[in-house]
């Protein structure tokens, strides 16, 4: 249930969003952020807000433990709509690496979403998103951000 015990503070982070997805594109829009995050619910929560100042929105990930289930739950907000995006994104961590997954419609279409988190240590760590349109036989990573910890935050 400590799983995202590494997330609490502030963050630089280093984003590449594709810019068309499902198309075959390597063309990446790449843009600074500044995450702060925080845990809850003595670790069962993590919560964080970040600022994509170039791109004129914010976003906040809410992230809740089943302990029943032995699962997290992802929830993303954008302030460009501010409405919760459902499902949410479901799994946990092994080895170190958390993987997490929901089924979901982008641009008109089913899709498999994935998040990763991954290389995870005390001052970086990286998030990735990628869509599956075939069942996971294949996946297109959509967004990365790999983030530093601010040694002032």
């Amino acid at each position: 249930m400590s799983d995202f015990d590494f997330l609490p503070g502030v963050w630089d982070v280093a984003n590449r969003r594709l810019l068309k997805r499902h198309v075959g594109s390597d063309e990446w829009d790449v843009f600074p952020g500044l995450m702060r995050a925080q845990s809850f619910f003595d670790g069962a929560g993590s919560f964080d807000e970040t600022i994509f100042p170039t791109k004129g929105f914010r976003g906040i990930s809410l992230r809740t433990y089943d302990p029943a289930r032995r699962e997290w739950s992802i929830y993303w907000v954008n302030s460009s709509n501010g409405l919760l995006a459902l499902p949410p994104v479901v799994g946990g961590f092994t080895d170190g690496v958390g993987m997490f997954y929901s089924d979901d419609i982008d641009e008109g279409r089913p899709i498999r979403c994935r998040y990763t988190w991954s290389r995870i240590t005390p001052t970086s760590c990286r998030w990735d998103q990628a869509f599956s349109l075939d069942g996971e036989k294949t996946w297109e990573t959509n967004w990365i951000m790999e983030l530093t910890r601010r040694k002032d935050g």
